[in-house]
């Protein structure tokens, strides 16, 4: 059965991978409720096989809530695989829901498995549902960006703000996620409720988060040579969510950072 309890593809793989091509379809999100003892890597390379004989591309994912660790066996299997649990559309989510925080805590160590063709997946994005603030959205949408993951819109796009809409929109910010590197990135520095995150781009330069989770507005600084440049380069800086530039900076740079807030900067020597 289906996670909804209709009946299921187990057994009819190749006669339901036939249908979705004839249908058009583009897209499986293949879950994994209602699977008893299955194996996993087995029952997904059954769906694959079927998807590549059925003669249309569709993308596959993994939807097994990273239970069973698909970065360490899906790179020929899927597409792209969740990593955790739902998402939910809080800040300070209750017990037992996952919020973007403890989801973006769940990426690090992960980035080596991501590349062009297979990619992590930390969920849909709840941009705009209502459980959270505009700056809180900005946030989840950067940290997104900045780990290269699918960005699946949740929201309704009939009846989105202005505010919202520039989130889901800004060329900029998606141009980091879209990077035809593939790099995931990875969170350089975490002190208390600041932290820095950030991505090798393909035409040298980086994206760099800078995430405050605290109640109270911080500094965050990000040094050059966390970025693995030389100490004394000048760089320019750019801010993405402002489209602005900021100048040219030695050594490193500071911005003070709103609670729940992110700083997302294009750094280039």
């Amino acid at each position: 059965m289906t996670c909804a309890k209709p009946p299921g593809s187990r057994g009819h793989e190749y006669q339901d991978a036939l249908q979705y091509a004839a249908w058009g379809v583009d897209y499986l999100k293949y879950d994994w409720c209602n699977t008893g003892t299955q194996n996993a890597r087995a029952a997904y390379s059954t769906m694959r096989d079927a998807l590549k004989s059925a003669g249309r591309p569709i993308v596959f994912s993994l939807c097994e809530w990273g239970s069973n660790k698909p970065w360490l066996w899906a790179t020929d299997v899927g597409n792209l695989w969740r990593t955790t649990g739902d998402i939910s559309d809080c800040w300070d989510c209750k017990k037992g829901q996952l919020s973007l925080v403890q989801i973006a805590d769940l990426q690090v160590g992960l980035e080596t498995y991501a590349g062009p063709g297979h990619w992590n997946d930390p969920d849909m994005l709840e941009v705009g549902n209502g459980g959270m603030t505009t700056t809180e959205y900005r946030s989840h949408f950067g940290l997104w960006c900045i780990l290269a993951a699918p960005l699946m819109a949740g929201n309704d796009l009939k009846n989105m703000s202005p505010e919202i809409k520039e989130i889901l929109t800004n060329k900029e910010v998606i141009a980091i996620d879209r990077d035809p590197l593939g790099m995931q990135g990875r969170r350089l520095r975490k002190n208390g409720d600041t932290e820095v995150w950030a991505k090798q781009l393909k035409e040298g330069g980086r994206a760099v988060v800078l995430f405050n989770r605290g109640a109270s507005d911080a500094d965050i600084s990000v040094s050059w040579e966390d970025l693995g440049y030389p100490g004394h380069l000048s760089a320019a800086v750019r801010d993405l969510w402002a489209k602005k530039d900021l100048g040219k900076s030695t050594g490193s740079f500071t911005a003070k950072v709103p609670s729940h807030a992110v700083a997302m900067l294009r750094v280039t020597p």
